[in-house]
């Protein structure tokens, strides 16, 4: 077999591979024979069919079959030979294959970058630290109680923290839009439930009165066609109500799961919560750090075919979030706002790699199955959901890569200097 490599750009390799043409007719006449041997052919005893009325007969189905294994088993072995890692899937274009000429093709491909690992030693890291204090248990247990609490007509003027039911109409240039209008919708003043401009507008509202607010849309709002512009809601208060805390008794207790230990034993779970989120919170923050900087020391070309891969991942999700078809073209937010992020994310995906193959980090089985268990144990029917995953490979490699992913992440945590960065919980809580 000859093979000849030549770079075209950047990282894209074609590729030229020869079959010598005894090599295929070798195989194709020891295929016909076998055939020969099974071959039900009307004026001939089984088994006794010449070659030569085997090979008119299955000839050039034989030869096919052939070409396109013979094909497919030489790209591997010379990938092998040049030592050649495809990024990607080959673009084939195939040369003579006329009986007696052997097999040629031209295969272009990517392949991964040859990446020398920078930085991954002594990243300088912050650890977020902070005390939990009774004031932020106690802050805690008010936001339980909020959950249950109930809501009280008042005959008053609407103002922060009361629920304001009401409806309303919204127009652009005095005409409606979809979204705009809305029935006995229950608005908490001060929660940030709506737009600012639409709470300050319901501020002073009683049962009964009708008002025009005027809302000024942000510039990145979500909805484009709502982006930046003004709108002006009709709207009519129904109910003005007052929130009704529940007392932290036994009942309140229950209500949690706590049957025995009451308030005592309520704070103490509520204690325990809060310094589970507080390490998740730091670990994350630490997480992203670490990443960030593996990222920024280490420069990597890219292959298209990764980025584009991304691209289309991300594109069908963002389609599935909202509901959509993504299968409908249209659907599909523009590739030029989601390749930034797609980049980052092959890059990322690239550098772990070289990770785990410099430290020699093996899959841990055992975090692998309490990652499992951990998802399983959010939802209805925990059993359903674990034969679910164990039963696809695709499934269970998305958590092999999470927890490969974070193995990665403690071995560069090992190795850095890090440094305790003392906060607050609320500071520490609120998104980065």
């Amino acid at each position: 077999m000859m093979v000849s490599v030549e770079t075209t750009a950047g990282l894209e390799r074609r590729m030229t591979v020869q079959v010598p043409a005894e090599q295929i007719e070798n195989e194709i006449d020891s295929r016909l024979r076998r055939y020969g041997k099974t071959a039900k052919i009307k004026g001939f005893r089984p088994g006794k069919v010449p070659l030569q009325v085997v090979r008119q007969r299955y000839g050039g189905q034989v030869r096919e079959e052939v070409l396109n294994e013979m094909m497919r088993s030489s790209f591997i072995e010379a990938l092998g030979k040049e030592k050649l890692r495809p990024a990607g899937g080959p673009r084939i274009e195939p040369g003579n294959h006329e009986q007696g000429t052997g097999l040629e093709y031209v295969a272009t491909f990517e392949v991964y970058p040859e990446i020398t690992l920078t930085g991954h030693e002594g990243m300088k890291i912050q650890r977020p630290t902070a005390e939990i204090t009774e004031a932020d248990i106690d802050d805690m247990m008010d936001r339980l109680r909020r959950q249950r609490a109930e809501w009280e007509p008042a005959d008053k003027a609407a103002e922060e923290g009361d629920q304001i039911t009401v409806d309303f109409k919204g127009t652009l240039d005095g005409e409606p839009f979809s979204g705009g209008e809305g029935e006995e919708v229950p608005v908490v003043l001060g929660r940030g439930g709506m737009l600012p401009d639409f709470e300050a507008g319901l501020a002073g509202m009683k049962a009964g009165d009708e008002k025009q607010v005027t809302v000024d849309f942000p510039a990145d709002y979500g909805a484009a066609e709502l982006a930046g512009r003004t709108a002006l809601f009709q709207v009519t208060a129904r109910v003005v109500a007052v929130e009704k805390l529940p007392e932290i008794d036994d009942a309140f207790c229950e209500a949690f799961g706590i049957t025995e230990g009451g308030v005592e034993r309520l704070r103490k779970e509520v204690t325990d919560n809060m310094a589970r989120e507080l390490a998740q919170v730091s670990r994350a923050r630490m997480k992203a750090q670490v990443l960030d900087q593996l990222i920024d020391v280490n420069e990597a070309e890219l292959p298209r075919v990764l980025v584009d891969q991304e691209v289309q991942v991300m594109q069908e999700s963002a389609a599935r979030r909202m509901g959509l078809d993504p299968a409908d073209q249209a659907n599909l937010p523009p590739r030029e706002t989601l390749e930034p992020q797609a980049s980052r994310r092959v890059k990322l995906g690239l550098l772990v790699a070289e990770v785990i193959g410099l430290a020699k980090i093996e899959l841990d089985q055992a975090r692998v199955r309490q990652r499992l268990m951990e998802l399983a144990a959010s939802y209805g029917r925990p059993e359903e959901l674990i034969k679910l995953y164990t039963s696809n490979r695709e499934m269970m490699g998305q958590i092999e890569a999470e927890v490969m992913e974070e193995q990665v992440v403690d071995w560069l945590i090992e190795r850095a200097e890090t440094t305790d960065q003392p906060s607050s919980f609320p500071e520490l809580m609120q998104p980065a």
